[in-house]
């Protein structure tokens, strides 16, 4: 029997969803994740989105990345989440909290023609945008990364924006070996549990360029908490202002490093195409229908 599922995007990051509210799967997603995200014989996706019931806030997000890994979190897959909700009429003007492994988050709809960061001209801004409070973030004091490369060692500062970031900035973002350095930091000893590794330009005070090699996706065209990160490390350096906005291959995230300490991040979120895929074939069971209600708390 085919699933529904839809296709969104986020500054290039894209994901399938399915929505699990009043459905369940006999199987595990993870497993399936490398072939259904496989851009030739699958879908095709960074990862996979499941909207799930939660009894702490109104909805559940569960991330699988396309290597059946499971990250604690994923800002433009959460902004894909939210816009998924909006277009059924389920995120209220009021915003909607979202129960992720990082925690719960909060993330509103804003206005169009609402300015949120400093480097991009509101006409130039996406109608549609997803402001997300991200929470505090931990950041450690820059360290030198030993690299068996010769471009190593890097100067590196560590982020946690309740997933694991390595932010390296850099003179020049087009002339850096991103192929080959990504996967030598995702993978440095120096962080167990694997790391987003994001290498940076700063432009101006208020404006960064990024490249990021995610932790179990690889190179992608954006990443939300890679982002925060690196906006964090730069002003925490005194590299830019608190409130930036970063420009990622896929597009611009507005970031801002609150008084408050909380971090809010802000950008474009569409749902490209909707469709059905037999998940048998790629060795999940049956989605079946349940008796849970469709809103999550």
């Amino acid at each position: 029997m085919p699933t529904p599922f839809t296709k969104a995007q986020g500054a290039g990051n894209d994901f399938v969803i399915f929505d699990l509210t009043a459905e369940r799967a006999a199987g595990d997603f993870a497993a399936i994740a490398p072939a259904l995200c496989d851009r030739h014989f699958g879908i095709g996706a960074d990862g996979i989105l499941l909207v799930l019931p939660s009894q702490v806030a109104d909805f559940r997000m569960r991330v699988i990345n396309s290597d059946g890994s499971e990250p604690e979190m994923c800002g433009n897959g959460l902004r894909c989440f939210v816009r998924y909700l909006h277009d059924r009429g389920l995120v209220p003007a009021a915003g909607i909290w979202v129960e992720t492994l990082a925690g719960r988050l909060f993330a509103e709809v804003i206005p169009p023609g609402e300015p949120a960061g400093s480097g991009l001209e509101a006409s130039a801004r996406p109608e549609f945008r997803v402001r997300i409070d991200m929470g505090r973030p931990e950041h450690s004091p820059s360290e030198e990364l030993a690299l068996s490369h010769p471009r190593g060692p890097l100067r590196v500062t560590a982020v946690s924006m309740g997933n694991p970031h390595c932010v390296t900035f850099v003179d020049d973002l087009d002339g850096l070996p991103f192929f080959e350095l990504g996967p030598l930091v995702e993978a440095h000893p120096r962080f167990p549990r694997g790391v987003n590794a994001e290498f940076a330009q700063v432009v101006d005070r208020n404006r960064i360029r990024v490249k990021v090699w995610e932790r179990g996706a690889g190179p992608t065209l954006a990443c939300g908490t890679g982002a925060c990160a690196v906006a964090v490390a730069a002003a925490s350096q005194g590299l830019t202002e608190r409130r930036v906005t970063v420009e990622l291959p896929g597009g611009a995230l507005d970031i801002d490093w609150r008084e408050d300490g909380g971090v809010s991040l802000t950008g474009p979120a569409e749902c490209v195409f909707t469709g059905e895929v037999d998940l048998s074939r790629f060795g999940l069971g049956r989605v079946e229908r349940s008796t849970r209600p469709m809103t999550g708390a």
